[in-house]
């Protein structure tokens, strides 16, 4: 069994929780399948989920620091159904973030009902700092909800986007003071727990229809750009400099 997602039942409520605290939560295979593992497993026994990490981070995104430098690493087609079983379970999902929400981290997040963000955190989409495209549905996550030109900003700069700007955004739901936001996550859940479970079902599934209709498409895009952006020259040297600590030297090939 996984140590690497740790689940916790209180009364009708289950908290997944990303158990990688010595890579910020960077998220591999194995971790990825146990949280789709973790949430399967809620959705049969519980009536609301609280993803989270730790203090430190939410997760810093996909292991770069494992496989995905050897141009391996996390299936993403695997992960893209996964994101989208989450989008689609039945029960409220709530994601309360701590620190970065980053990469293929930041599409977790995006892909719960409610977001619960500690006012010390931030979103962040760093995907062009290595040589790749935003992935795991959030060319269509964050522009659903943020729009055009902010989902542009956040992929062509890969810079941070800091919890208030987020909520102004309407990438967050709730700003909480720092050390609060996984109470708050709880206190959330308790009260969708006790709500009228069909009405909550039917109301995620037609806002989700309606907002997100090209997400099937958006995925089959990101999956055929990833895929040939990690043959390439920039995706390798990209990953080099961030292992290396020094600024990339891209060239475009």
């Amino acid at each position: 069994m996984s140590t690497s997602v740790l689940t916790e039942v209180s009364g009708d409520v289950t908290t997944v929780t990303i158990n990688r605290p010595e890579s910020l939560n960077a998220l591999n295979e194995e971790t990825f399948q146990a949280i789709g593992t973790a949430f399967t497993e809620a959705a049969a026994n519980s009536r609301a989920i609280i993803l989270t990490g730790n203090e430190r981070s939410f997760s810093s995104g996909a292991d770069l620091q494992g496989g995905v430098a050897k141009r391996e690493g996390i299936n993403l087609a695997g992960a893209n159904r996964i994101i989208a079983a989450i989008l689609d379970l039945p029960i409220p999902t709530i994601a309360a973030v701590s620190g970065p929400a980053a990469g293929i981290g930041c599409s977790l997040a995006l892909a719960c009902d409610y977001l619960v963000m500690s006012e010390k955190s931030y979103l962040m989409l760093p995907f062009t700092k290595i040589g790749l495209m935003p992935d795991g549905g959030s060319t269509a996550l964050v522009a659903a909800s943020a729009g055009r030109h902010r989902a542009l900003r956040l992929a062509l700069t890969g810079e941070k986007l800091q919890a208030a700007d987020a909520l102004d955004w309407g990438l967050a739901s709730e700003v909480v003071p720092a050390g609060s936001h996984l109470e708050r996550a709880g206190e959330v859940a308790a009260v969708f727990a006790q709500g009228p479970t069909r009405a909550l079902a039917a109301s995620k599934r037609a806002i989700n229809r309606a907002s997100l209709a090209e997400l099937d498409a958006s995925f089959a895009r990101e999956v055929e750009g990833q895929d040939a952006l990690r043959a390439s020259n920039d995706f390798a040297e990209g990953v080099a400099a961030f292992l290396d600590k020094r600024a990339p030297g891209f060239t475009g090939e």
